[in-house]
């Protein structure tokens, strides 16, 4: 989940991505971004901090995604 808006890449704090790829030991993070119909979004690089794992508590927020 991520924990900062990345305006550049159309994303928002709160958006759920999946980590397709980890660099050193978790130091970073490759991460796809997809709407519900399964789209990619953007994939990004993240530093550690600029994301979290959900738990059971989150809920999934959705928005409509604006063109670029």
């Amino acid at each position: 989940m991520l924990t900062k808006n990345l305006p550049e890449e159309g994303l928002e704090a709160g958006d759920i991505g999946t980590v397709v790829h980890v660099h050193k030991s978790g130091e970073g993070y490759e991460v796809e971004f997809m709407t519900l119909t399964g789209e990619t979004v953007a994939l990004v690089t993240l530093l550690a901090g600029q994301g979290r794992p959900f738990n059971r508590r989150d809920l999934a927020p959705t928005r409509e995604l604006t063109p670029a």
